[in-house]
């Protein structure tokens, strides 16, 4: 008696076979698959740039402050009790100088009633909005400010009409270089320009600013000597200790009239802003990897639809279900696969390319890309999934008989 054979069982599918015939399907369509790839590969591209950029920016904000710091507290005049401006007492800046832990401190005050003009023909309305200011000679010292041409008021110079303009405002007068007898009129005086500045960061008010030495403003321009703001350093592990004090110091008698405030705060809450708007991308780049997506699922429903006879005779020839499926499964992921790291190359190149201009450097978190790819595996697999199984449901005389 002849024992009965044995049953045939389908033979098994390996990782190497499973992408080998994936990719096979893929070579048969380059054109519909590049498109398909090319919308996957958009969205990608956008977040990992978004976020690129984004994160780009922030090292490049956290560098400046390193390099600035973000131990510069500033004082200014609030308003009384009746809402009109208050002022800082004359003792304001001294008083705050004997604060322990304050290492620098320089004041400016506004001149009132008086503008910057280039020549003394222009009409007086056409003020460009240039303030005029009394500085103490330590204030680039404590804001940071650095020249970008000539040199800062001193012991000398500070007596007499001269002058050193902020970046806006030798802008704005046409003004490209100090000394060799460039100068502006002011408050019906000639001053000569002997400096001016390299934006300042951390105190923006100097950039739209003409300064001049306080003895100067008082003798030529009726400066009544009161300081406007009041700029402090302090050792860094007192920053809010100092904060903390600043206001009673500096105006015993109302300390409710005088205004606090750490500018690079401004700085951390512009960072806040650009976390908002980056987020609004993120969310316009996820709308386009969707839309990547459906052009992914309509790739593989149309690729069931043509590909019946081929599906018909794979199971005749004795594929499972679960191979069918499998086969067109494979297939959406390395199509997505193909979109998202092109998208996560084309992001990072995007990044580098911006920050360079920028004079930033170039931080593409890990995160986003490894996060990139992996949205397109999940995107590729919800997209294919609905024609892998269409597919592995048709029954072979039905998919042989197909047209």
């Amino acid at each position: 008696m002849q024992p009965s054979p044995e049953p045939l069982r389908p033979a098994r599918l390996f990782l190497s076979d499973v992408l080998r015939v994936g990719g096979g399907g893929l070579r048969t369509r380059p054109l519909r698959v590049f498109l398909s790839a090319l919308g996957i590969a958009i969205g990608i591209a956008a977040m990992t740039a978004v976020v690129g950029i984004s994160s780009s920016s922030r090292a490049e904000l956290d560098r400046q402050l390193a390099a600035l710091g973000t131990n510069m507290l500033t004082v200014a005049p609030g308003n009384d009790l009746f809402g009109e401006t208050a002022y800082l007492p004359d003792e304001a800046v001294p008083m705050i100088s004997r604060i322990g832990p304050v290492t620098r401190v320089a004041a400016t005050g506004k001149v009132t009633k008086k503008a910057v003009y280039r020549s003394d023909h222009i009409p007086a309305a056409q003020t460009n909005a240039i303030t005029v200011q009394a500085a103490q000679l330590g204030l680039p010292d404590t804001v940071g400010a650095t020249l970008a041409d000539g040199s800062w008021l001193n012991a000398a110079t500070e007596r007499y009409p001269a002058v050193v303009l902020g970046s806006s405002t030798a802008a704005r007068l046409g003004v490209t270089k100090a000394g060799d007898g460039v100068q502006v009129y002011i408050g019906k005086r000639w001053f000569t320009v002997i400096g001016i500045l390299e934006p300042v960061p951390l105190a923006p008010e100097l950039d739209a600013a003409a300064l001049v030495g306080w003895p100067a403003a008082t003798s030529y321009l009726d400066f009544d000597g009161h300081a406007t703001r009041v700029y402090t350093r302090s050792q860094d592990d007192s920053v809010e200790a100092v904060r903390a004090v600043l206001a009673a110091t500096a105006n015993p008698q109302s300390p409710n009239e005088v205004k606090v405030a750490k500018p690079s705060d401004a700085l951390f809450a512009r960072q806040a802003t650009d976390k908002t708007f980056t987020g609004l991308l993120l969310g316009l780049g996820a709308v386009a990897l969707i839309v990547g997506g459906v052009g992914v699922a309509n790739t593989m429903v149309i690729s069931v639809l043509e590909r019946r006879a081929e599906i018909g005779l794979r199971r005749a020839l004795g594929a499972t279900r679960g191979q069918i499926l499998l086969q067109f499964l494979s297939e959406s992921l390395l199509l997505s696969a193909l979109g998202g790291v092109g998208g996560v190359v084309t992001g990072i190149a995007v990044t580098a390319l911006y920050a360079t201009t920028r004079d930033w450097p170039t931080v593409v978190p890990a995160w986003a890309t490894a996060g990139g790819v992996a949205a397109t595996l999940l995107i590729g697999g919800i997209a294919g999934l609905y024609p892998a199984v269409r597919a592995a449901r048709l029954a072979p005389t039905e998919a042989l008989a197909a047209p």
